[in-house]
């Protein structure tokens, strides 16, 4: 993974979850939903899903050679990804999870003066808007790509192209963040994007460092077609 050039950075499309927070038990709770939608779909256990799914993804994971999703992983099984997100819709509550961090909120809107910030998630639309509310992080977003836009899971080489070309920049100026490369990363930098690994808060909030001296203060980098639609 090559460090990129901060120069070069005209737009930010983050990850969500485990990227702009990191809580290991909302990340329990998710897979605890996941195995009791697979023991519903099975007639199993608990206990016996979330032992196939452990099982499924080492072997999806050897036979690829890359990290496989949830997602993957309850196909696999026989489930389906819209179905899926609909139990998390219902069982899944990550208010009761989740803190709020200023320094989190601070970065985006210092980012947001000066460039598009954009979201791409694997999560669903109604639990990616109440999660980055329940941040306070909406305001600093330009737009959000969820599961729900194709209902493909990443990596998706489709997914990734079509959001470059939302965001009417050339992959070159268009940074991805995520804390797994195999998911998050491997696909937009396959396609020519520069890609940041944040993997903890520290490493999140050193972007700004990074970044800074591609933001001269009176010249915001937004491509030429947003700022005249915004005009």
């Amino acid at each position: 993974m090559a460090a990129f050039t901060s120069g070069e950075i005209r737009a930010i499309v983050f990850d969500l979850d485990g990227t702009l927070y990191v809580c290991d038990r909302f990340a329990a709770e998710i897979h605890d939903a996941s195995a009791a939608y697979i023991a519903g779909l099975m007639g199993i256990s608990q206990d016996e899903a979330t032992h196939l799914m452990a099982a499924t993804r080492a072997r999806l994971t050897e036979a690829s050679g890359t990290v496989q999703t949830i997602s993957a992983v309850c196909v696999e099984l026989g489930g389906d990804v819209q179905e899926l997100h609909n139990f998390f819709v219902y069982n899944l509550r990550p208010e009761t999870y989740l803190v709020r961090d200023e320094r989190v909120i601070t970065l985006l809107g210092d980012l947001a003066k000066q460039i598009p910030l954009y979201i791409y998630t694997n999560n669903n639309r109604v639990l990616t808007t109440r999660i980055i509310t329940y941040l306070g992080l909406d305001r600093a977003l330009r737009a959000t790509f969820t599961i729900d836009d194709t209902w493909r899971a990443k990596p998706d080489e489709e997914m990734v192209k079509k959001i470059v070309a939302e965001i009417g920049l050339p992959p070159n100026n268009v940074l991805f963040v995520g804390d797994r490369y195999d998911v998050d990363l491997r696909v937009p930098e396959q396609l020519g994007c520069p890609v940041y690994l944040s993997q903890s808060l520290e490493q999140l909030l050193r972007l700004k460092e990074l970044l800074t001296p591609s933001f001269p203060a009176d010249k915001p980098a937004v491509p030429a077609d947003q700022q005249a639609a915004r005009s």
